[in-house]
């Protein structure tokens, strides 16, 4: 049979970015919403 280089597993493969970031989004998540919430209503107070 052919030798398919899509079969063998590459020896040099890069982190994944998404992947190390994946583990810290229980966390960044209500953090960046929670820092959001606060900007939006600083910015409705000093509009209205």
């Amino acid at each position: 049979m052919s030798n398919n280089e899509h079969d063998q597993p590459a020896q040099d493969v890069e982190p994944d970015v998404v992947e190390s970031i994946v583990h810290h989004m229980p966390i960044a998540l209500p953090v960046a919403g929670g820092i959001l919430m606060l900007l939006l209503a600083f910015i409705a107070v000093f509009m209205g």
